[in-house]
């Protein structure tokens, strides 16, 4: 990854596509890790009923950059940022954007993160990573 100053963003949207559907989460996610290892910058996305909730680390001017791109895409709204600050390291090294599928059993925690976020954006960075980290170990 590229050095410089480094910045965390969480942020959470509405979807405007079905989550349910692989094909469609498959084709963001791929867009998402394209994107991301062009521009250094690593992260995670969480996807339940019709929340997405997101982190993203890296360049202060790369995230500038996904932001705008992110504002104008279709597929989502209601887009609120819900911490943007300086980060001492990356948390999510590797993954350019891991992926958690929220089952049915966790859709409600999440939607409760959600809430929770606007109060204690770090709840969710310490979440997804939890979530993420899980699915990554039960896959090997």
């Amino acid at each position: 990854m590229t050095p410089g100053p480094l910045e965390r963003l969480v942020y959470c949207s509405r979807s405007r596509v079905p989550t349910d559907s692989l094909l469609v989460i498959a084709d963001i996610l791929a867009v998402a890790h394209r994107n991301n290892e062009r521009d250094g910058l690593t992260g995670a996305l969480a996807v339940s009923q019709t929340w997405f909730l997101q982190v993203l680390e890296g360049r202060p001017a790369a995230i500038d950059s996904l932001m705008r791109r992110l504002e104008r895409d279709p597929r989502h709204c209601d887009l609120v940022i819900l911490s943007r600050a300086p980060a001492a390291r990356r948390l999510f090294t590797g993954w350019s954007m891991a992926s958690a599928r929220i089952t049915p059993s966790i859709a409600s925690d999440l939607v409760e993160l959600i809430n929770e976020c606007r109060v204690d954006p770090d709840a969710a960075t310490a979440a997804l990573l939890r979530i993420v980290t899980a699915a990554d170990q039960s896959r090997v």
